[in-house]
């Protein structure tokens, strides 16, 4: 998934795959200010954790941003994946990477998080990505509206991203911590709601 900056510098490039079906495709970000993909580091690291529950898993990758991890989980066997994303150049983009892979199973929403959140929900998702931009500190707030929701599954796995210099992150009652990780100025964890 993608974060925002604090800087205004903008980040245009591609974005590579790492494995599964399009392993390798090199894909475009687009040139929006302070927008730029999770790490292949920390993607490979993630992937890892999820080998033995990404096969048909319905996924949500909210603040999807260049939609990287989505498509990684697309990529290694994911049924479906609904990215929603409020930038019309990177829906654009990610629309465009979509197509350029043909990717069945892929539904964009240019949309905020917390809108999609509220709204109705017509699929549970077995695996939600959670990437708010660092910068706008929202993921409190997404944590709570997502739990509120009737997105989640009921064994639900939640992958969370969030600047490491944020003080420590209160999970609902209902999620329990499984993994959490350090990269650079990056704290990445995984969660998984109880049933």
């Amino acid at each position: 998934m993608a974060k925002r900056n604090k800087s205004n510098k903008s980040r245009s490039g591609r974005l590579r795959i790492v494995a599964g079906n399009w392993r390798s495709r090199l894909l475009d970000i687009a040139d929006v200010p302070g927008l730029r993909p999770t790490s292949e580091r920390i993607r490979e690291t993630l992937y890892n954790w999820l080998t033995p529950h990404i096969q048909g898993a319905r996924c949500l990758d909210l603040f999807a941003g260049t939609g990287a991890l989505g498509l990684e989980a697309l990529s290694r066997g994911a049924k479906c994946a609904v990215f929603v994303e409020n930038s019309p150049r990177a829906v654009a983009a990610l629309r465009a990477n979509i197509k350029a892979l043909a990717a069945d199973g892929a539904d964009v929403q240019n949309m905020e998080a917390q809108q999609y959140l509220k709204g109705p929900q017509a699929e549970k998702f077995d695996l939600v990505f959670l990437d708010p931009p660092f910068a706008d500190d929202l993921i409190d707030e997404s944590c709570r509206l997502l739990e509120e929701s009737k997105a989640l599954a009921d064994t639900c796995l939640i992958y969370i991203e969030l600047p490491r210099s944020r003080p420590e992150l209160v999970l609902p009652d209902t999620w329990q911590l499984l993994k959490n990780k350090t990269a650079g100025n990056v704290r990445y964890m995984l969660v998984r709601r109880k049933a």
